[in-house]
């Protein structure tokens, strides 16, 4: 492990290869699981201010359940989620027409139409952050419905932290980063790597 500031990454994140294959995986990682995305507090707001603009995107059933419990609850666990539809799918997946699974906020977001991307637990998958209190935990969350993003990561040789710049640079900032690069660089040329 290493330590930035008040955050410590998982040598994971650094070492492993992972590149979405969005082609392969069909955005399983969206739809697969017991519980909804976690999220931040203030993203609850940004979620219900995207609504008008992406709910005719969302499935019967997701509206009903947005409806019904809102864009968010609190899972067994304690966390603030953001709300499935029958114990598995985000409320906020949409299909294109091969099937693929994509995020209504994310798609509305690229066409110009909101300024919220996703939640940026979405954004960094599949790295999670911990809360520790003072300190934070950045660990790779290894899930069979990413062994594409595996292999192709494996092939192209891309890290995890790399294909993932963008959200840790949201999350942490580009300081931040720029620091978690120099971090590599020395463990690179000390053989740690």
């Amino acid at each position: 492990m290493i330590q930035i500031d008040n955050v410590v990454v998982s040598l994971d994140v650094l070492r492993e290869k992972f590149l979405c294959d969005i082609k392969a995986c069909h955005g399983q990682c969206c739809i697969e699981g017991d519980a909804g995305a976690p999220l931040e507090l203030d993203e609850v707001a940004a979620l219900e201010e995207a609504l008008p603009v992406i709910w005719d995107d969302l499935s019967p059933e997701a509206r009903k359940v947005i409806d019904k419990q809102g864009v968010a609850y609190v899972d067994e666990e304690g966390d603030l989620v953001t709300s499935i539809v029958n114990g598995k799918d985000c409320v906020f997946t949409c299909y294109d027409e091969k099937g693929t699974c994509l995020c209504a906020i994310e798609k509305a977001y690229r066409a110009g139409k909101c300024a919220f991307m996703k939640p940026v637990s979405c954004h960094l998958y599949p790295i999670r952050v911990a809360d520790f209190g003072e300190l934070k935990g950045v660990n790779y969350h290894r899930w069979n419905v990413c062994q594409a993003a595996r292999i192709l990561g494996e092939q192209k040789g891309v890290r995890l932290y790399k294909m993932l710049k963008e959200p840790l640079i949201r999350k942490f900032g580009e300081a931040w980063y720029n620091e978690l690069c120099d971090c590599v660089k020395e463990l690179e040329e000390n053989g740690y790597l």
